[in-house]
């Protein structure tokens, strides 16, 4: 991780902050799709593309391209695999790669939040293939809601509900619920703050321990476009499997108009 973040401050040194125009602060040009791990109610505009890469524990490299094809329309997928960083053999994630799809069901008005549907079979973190499912489960199927306020800047509210049918061999396969904020700090800054009530996570001896998972981010619009961006992962420390103290990751997202 001492590499990961000399290249994330490095970065940063770099960017010019007078064309920073990319999902975070008050002057965003793009929709947040994800908070950090759940997702929202964004979407990609029509003719976007928006590619996005996540550097995660134990080596684990998670790239994502999204589109937007038509209007309230996107697609996306993803692909990765741990021990990418590090030594010995990578250990992939099993094909086919992830598949994302979103559908904007309602714009937000004064009154009513955007909603959207869609489903996402990326799931996090390493793979276990005994029980066929990530560390952290693919959202699946799901229907997010957010709405935007003006506060100091914006201060915005998600919820999404979610079922995951591809990783229930464990046999916890409760529908799902997630919550999440995001506020911006500036022009360019934004604090994430999500709680996955992880209730699809919680009835075996192996991952969770019942408590959910609480993470936490920063992002920084750093340029046009772009926007990378620092998390804490599991401040609960529910998970079981290398359960030492929350997990640390980066993620660097580029999103451009074509």
């Amino acid at each position: 991780m001492k590499n990961l973040s000399f290249i994330f401050l490095i970065l940063l040194s770099f960017a010019n902050l007078s064309f920073a125009q990319g999902t975070a602060g008050d002057k965003a040009k793009y929709e947040y799709r994800n908070l950090i791990d759940m997702p929202t109610a964004g979407i990609m505009d029509r003719g976007t593309v928006g590619v996005n890469t996540e550097l995660l524990p134990f080596g684990t490299v998670i790239a994502k391209v999204e589109a937007g094809i038509f209007d309230n329309i996107s697609i996306g997928l993803s692909y990765g695999g741990s021990n990418i960083i590090g030594s010995g053999d990578p250990d992939w994630y099993p094909f086919p790669p992830g598949v994302n799809f979103r559908f904007r069901l309602m714009d937000e008005t004064i009154l009513t939040p955007s909603i959207t549907l869609g489903f996402d079979t990326q799931g996090k973190g390493e793979y276990f293939n005994d029980q066929k499912r990530f560390a952290i489960k693919a959202p699946g199927i799901f229907a997010a809601a957010s709405k935007n306020f003006a506060l100091l800047g914006y201060l915005s509210l998600h919820g999404t509900v979610n079922y995951s049918p591809l990783e229930n061999k464990d046999g916890d396969n409760f529908v799902n619920f997630m919550f999440g904020a995001e506020k911006t700090l500036g022009s360019a800054f934004s604090v994430l703050l999500e709680y996955n009530l992880a209730l699809n996570d919680n009835s075996t001896d192996i991952y969770g321990e019942g408590k959910g998972y609480l993470n936490l981010g920063i992002r920084w619009s750093i340029a046009n476009g772009v926007t990378v961006g620092f998390d804490l992962r599991d401040l609960l420390e529910n998970r079981k499997w290398n359960a030492n103290s929350a997990d640390r990751a980066l993620m660097i997202e580029f999103t451009q108009q074509i």
